[in-house]
């Protein structure tokens, strides 16, 4: 009995974590979003005279890279929460 309540206290921190992971990378993303809508020309002069960007490819940039971190922010930390709290609340 003391094995199963460790597993299930195990995978119920394991999700706690995921959940935390799951929100900041959203935080992360609407700040990064934030400065993008609210800061164009700050996050042009900087990244667009160091790399050479023209305004239309550091758009497309930050929209891949964006779309790319809410990818993985879903499938590596919302994804896995799902399935650990739906076993967990099978087993109870």
């Amino acid at each position: 009995m003391s094995n199963s309540t460790d597993v299930n206290e195990f995978f119920d921190t394991f999700a706690k974590i995921l959940l935390r992971c799951w929100i900041f990378g959203f935080v992360l993303l609407l700040i990064w979003g934030g400065f993008f809508v609210l800061t164009p020309n700050v996050i042009y002069d900087l990244h667009g005279s160091m790399f050479g960007l023209s305004p239309h490819e550091l758009n497309i940039i930050h929209y891949c890279g964006m779309g790319l971190v809410k990818l993985i922010v879903i499938c590596f930390f919302f994804f896995p929460w799902a399935a650990i709290r739906l076993v967990l609340k099978k087993r109870k």
